[in-house]
């Protein structure tokens, strides 16, 4: 079976739409950062050369220092589907960086975001 063209695509490509629909909503470039991290455990030098290097979403999913443990407390609607139900670990990685940003755009209380 191929592979969902976003695993493909660089992340870098990607991230500057996550920090305008924060930006739009009052939020920081830095929020978003530290959203990435929580999930991740990325370091600010590290995701500058994820970014430098365009590095697709698989490998910066398998390539990233810690997944959160509490990662799997992100639950809710993204895209039409429940992150929580995501089969694809794969995926359900994206969905999860997908619904934290949302969730920073509609204003949501940052520890409430990071699940504290």
């Amino acid at each position: 079976m191929a592979k969902h063209r976003i695993y493909t695509m660089s992340f870098a490509s990607v991230y500057p739409h996550y920090i305008a629909k924060a930006e739009k909503k009052g939020r920081t470039q830095q929020e978003v950062h530290e959203v990435i991290k929580w999930l991740t455990g990325y370091n600010e030098e590290q995701l500058q050369q994820v970014l430098e290097k365009k590095t697709n979403f698989e490998d910066f999913f398998d390539q990233a220092p810690e997944m959160n443990p509490n990662a799997s407390k992100i639950t809710g609607v993204i895209c039409g589907y429940r992150v929580e139900d995501i089969e694809d670990p794969l995926m359900q990685k994206v969905r999860y960086l997908d619904k934290m940003i949302d969730e920073l755009a509609k204003g949501r209380k940052m520890e409430k975001i990071l699940r504290t």
